[in-house]
Order: C-alpha cells, then sequence, then structure tokens
C-alpha cells in the first residue's frame, strides 16, 4: 500500500513502517511479531515479493504435485519456473532458511539433484500408484499433464537405465513399488532355432495368466480380484487386478488389446462390429 494509506483517520501505511523499523532494531518482543506475522507481515520487501510467488508455487503444486516445474509454467501472473530456478542457484537462499523451509513444507524435493524433468514424472508415477496399487495400470501410452508416464517409467525399469540412477532417485521409485525389470532370457528350446514366445509385456504377462486360468477352470474367466496366477518360468500376476484394470480402462485399450482379451472370452472386450 502507498505511504499515505489510511484506513479511516489511521495512518495504517506509517504504522505498518514503523512495526518494521522496531522489528529490524529488534525492539519488538516475539509475541507482537508472530500476531503480525499471522496477518501476513511481510517485514521487508523481498519477503513480500518472496510470499507472493510462494503462493503461486503452492497452487502450482496443489494442481502438478511437485515443484519442479516445466520452463512455460506461469500461476497467477508469476513466472513460477523462473522465479524457483533463480533460488536454487547456490547461495540464492543464503540468510533465509526460513525461505527454504517454506519450500521444502510444500515439496521436499522442490530443488533435487537430479533432472526437474524426472522429477515430475516420477512425481505422477507416485501419484498413479497411491490410487491404483498396481503397475499393470501404468502401460505406455498412460499420459497425464502431456507425459506419457507408462513409456518413461518402462524406460526407468529396464537394468541399464536403473543402474544408471542415483541412490535418491531409485530409492523413491523403490519406496512406491517400482522395481527394476529382471533381464528376459531368450530360451531356444532343444532342437529348434525359433527363440521363446514367452510373454514380456505386463499385458502379455496378464493375457497369459488370464488364458491359463480359463483352462484350468473348465473354461470360466471370472477371477477373484485378489487371485494371483503363477506362469511357468515363476512369473507372477495379480490376475484379478488385471482384469478389473483392463476392464475399466476399456476405452484406451488398442484395438489388438481387446481382440487378445475377447479371444479368451471376455464379452466386454469384444469391439462393436467384430464377428
Amino acid at each position: 500500500m502507498p505511504y499515505e494509506h489510511k484506513e479511516g483517520a489511521f495512518p495504517l501505511r506509517q504504522w505498518i513502517a514503523e512495526q518494521r523499523r522496531a522489528y529490524r532494531a529488534e525492539q519488538m518482543n516475539g509475541r507482537r511479531a508472530a500476531r503480525l506475522e499471522m496477518l501476513g507481515m511481510a517485514w521487508s520487501a523481498a519477503d513480500a515479493r518472496f510470499q507472493k510467488n510462494l503462493a503461486a508455487a503452492r497452487v502450482y503444486y496443489q494442481e502438478h504435485w511437485t515443484l519442479c516445474a516445466p520452463r512455460s509454467a506461469t500461476v497467477l501472473d508469476k513466472p513460477v519456473r523462473q522465479w524457483l530456478s533463480n533460488l536454487r542457484r547456490p547461495g540464492a537462499l543464503d540468510g533465509h532458511p526460513e525461505w527454504e523451509a517454506a519450500l521444502e513444507a510444500i515439496d521436499e524435493d522442490w530443488n533435487p539433484s537430479w533432472p526437474a524433468e524426472w522429477q515430475r514424472h516420477y512425481t505422477v508415477v507416485r501419484e498413479i500408484l497411491a490410487e491404483e496399487s498396481t503397475l499393470a495400470y501404468v502401460e505406455p501410452g498412460v499420459t497425464v499433464h502431456g507425459m506419457d508416464i507408462g513409456k518413461w517409467l518402462a524406460r526407468q525399469r529396464k537394468p541399464e537405465v536403473w543402474a544408471a540412477l542415483a541412490n535418491g532417485q531409485r530409492e523413491r521409485l523403490e519406496a512406491v513399488g517400482v522395481t527394476p525389470l529382471a533381464a528376459v532370457p531368450v530360451l531356444v528350446p532343444e532342437g529348434s532355432a525359433e527363440p521363446s514366445t514367452a510373454p514380456v509385456s505386463a499385458f502379455e504377462r496378464g493375457v497369459a495368466a488370464l488364458a491359463q486360468h480359463k483352462g484350468a477352470c473348465t473354461g470360466s474367466v471370472k477371477v477373484p480380484r485378489a487371485h494371483v496366477e503363477a506362469l511357468p518360468g515363476g512369473a507372477e500376476v495379480k490376475l484379478g487386478v488385471f482384469l478389473s484394470n483392463s476392464k475399466s480402462r476399456r476405452a484406451k485399450l488398442t484395438d489388438d488389446k481387446l481382440a487378445a482379451l475377447a479371444g479368451i472370452g471376455l464379452e466386454w472386450a469384444v469391439m462393436e462390429g467384430a464377428v
């Protein structure tokens, strides 16, 4: 507010200036300072700017679950990405531990030691798995905030990519149930030059498990949600979860996936017009 601003006859802006002077001179007791801070008092112009940008950062986090914003991110007319980038520079927060604490209170990974793009993808995976509780849902093609999360996750789980991640990155992935894929050996049956056709993707394993379950249960495709099907070779599939997720995502499944499920006998997977 301008220096001459008044509330009625009370010179409010002048009074605020006097409170700031007393605070800087350490002439204000802690109780008064706390009461003013509860009303949003910023003790300096820098603090005021920080609080305005922090409000924008808080809004961004509520929408995107991370403060690792892309270059173009703007919230409440504030270039939040550029502001955060400036604060990540060495020495930018020197003398302002309260600023750093405020940012960490919003997002403890606001300044990761790995690329911000990686953190953005991981954050979405974390939120998806917190809701769905299964990796089978996060397949290539699952897109959130313009990012192909399924494709990214499949890449992180490759043994060679996993080994190249920082310890902190692996720890975060493991905390939400993501582990590296075991190297899949190419098996050549005795007397044959053809490689094994064992299913390797999550969807293929699900289809194979469903077909196996149907055969073992005399043609039934009814599966309890908690049922786990063991495939030859030791792989286990949470078949009930796979079936439930596939049905709920029918509109997003490709024609070949629907055809594979319909071929096992799932009526809901039959495409319109199919004979």
